[in-house]
């Protein structure tokens, strides 16, 4: 074993399921790749064109190594291309290609380039195999894991999708030296989040460790990553189809999510979802759940890593109404997460809209601790 790569196995119903391979290069690419019995089919290396243009050809090389057919198939950069339509293209291409069930498809890219690419597998010819090698910081510790896939329809996040687990998840930190910095600040939206939700001790570690993480100093990087996925991976293997357990991964992302709508995408998923979990902090500390002390910690914490605890240019019933068409509503209610204390969080059935209402006119500004 490679002492400077880590491996992290997921499971599903206690059974193995597939690896993250976590590695600063490429070169173990190849041979983890082998072992999922790839020889002789074809490979489909789906990229946004950020991510084709910087690593296309460098991941090309190292799957030609395993077998003879890999394609690069680029798709746009940026939110407003996660839809049905981009999906359409992706088949159509694969159609022309004669790709069949033990063929598989590659995401090359960050968490909209994943998405697509994993729906594209779910339900192209009733579900090929797809391998994940995410290139942003919130892909490789979010939307990688998991087997959560989907597209977006006429703006509603996430509404069209599917549960498909990779077959193998390769993240290689190296590539986050060319991320621009507000790209790895929302990264670091959902890893504070992780700290908030399961760890404590993560938590005050990551504020601990702010200059060396945005420095991007790979001796803290890897672990900070590490640390992560292995939350995410415990909150997967609990619960891997979201009916309860993992439910706590929506901290922050109902009023987030709603604020990443009524923007129009304008804003970052990370700086929406640190905006969220300002909001559920403040609801958290209204509920007499956490400290005002440690409401403050929190959202001094989020600004130090560059990220927004409020917002404007809304109205506070805009974004009430948007929560409501969010995809965690259950019979009518919304599921809320809070925070018992700070890694510690619970999901909340009984919040009235006044409630949120006075949570929302917080972080739009419009009240004040």
């Amino acid at each position: 074993m490679d002492e400077n790569m880590r491996v992290l196995p997921v499971r599903k119903d206690g059974k193995f399921c597939y690896n993250i391979i976590l590695k600063a290069d490429f070169t173990k690419l190849g041979e983890q790749v082998k072992t999922l019995g790839v020889e002789g089919r074809k490979l489909c290396i789906v990229a946004d064109a950020k991510a084709g243009e910087l690593y296309g050809e460098a991941v090309r090389a190292e799957l030609l190594k395993v077998t003879d057919t890999v394609e690069l198939y680029t798709i746009p950069s940026g939110e407003e291309y996660k839809t049905l339509d981009t999906v359409r293209q992706v088949y159509a291409y694969l159609i022309e290609k004669h790709y069949d069930r033990k063929d598989m498809l590659v995401a090359l890219g960050g968490g909209v380039t994943g998405d697509l690419t994993g729906f594209t597998a779910a339900t192209y010819l009733r579900g090929i195999g797809f391998i994940q090698i995410p290139t942003t910081l919130l892909s490789q510790v979010d939307s990688s894991i998991g087997g959560k896939t989907g597209v977006d329809f006429d703006s509603y996040k996430n509404m069209v999708g599917a549960f498909h687990m990779p077959r193998l998840v390769y993240m290689n930190p190296a590539v986050l030296t060319t991320l621009p910095e507000r790209q790895f600040a929302s990264g670091m939206g959902e890893i504070l989040k992780h700290g908030l939700i399961k760890n404590g001790e993560y938590f005050q570690w990551l504020l601990e460790n702010q200059r060396a993480i945005r420095s991007h100093e790979m001796d803290v990087l890897l672990p900070m990553i590490e640390e992560s996925c292995k939350i995410k991976r415990a909150v997967v293997e609990q619960d891997p189809t979201e009916q309860g357990e993992r439910a706590l991964l929506n901290f922050g992302h109902t009023i987030g999510h709603a604020v990443e709508k009524l923007k129009n995408f304008s804003m970052s998923h990370g700086e929406c979802v640190a905006i969220g979990t300002a909001a559920a902090s403040y609801l958290s500390w209204k509920q007499g759940l956490i400290s005002e002390k440690d409401l403050v910690y929190i959202c001094e914490g989020l600004k130090e890593f560059g990220l927004p605890v409020r917002t404007d240019g809304l109205s506070a019933g805009e974004v009430l109404k948007a929560t409501k068409s969010d995809k965690k509503m259950d019979a009518g209610s919304i599921k809320f997460v809070l925070l018992r204390h700070i890694g510690d969080a619970f999901v909340e059935r009984t919040l009235t809209d006044e409630e949120l209402l006075e949570a929302i006119r917080w972080i739009l500004g419009e009240a004040i601790i």
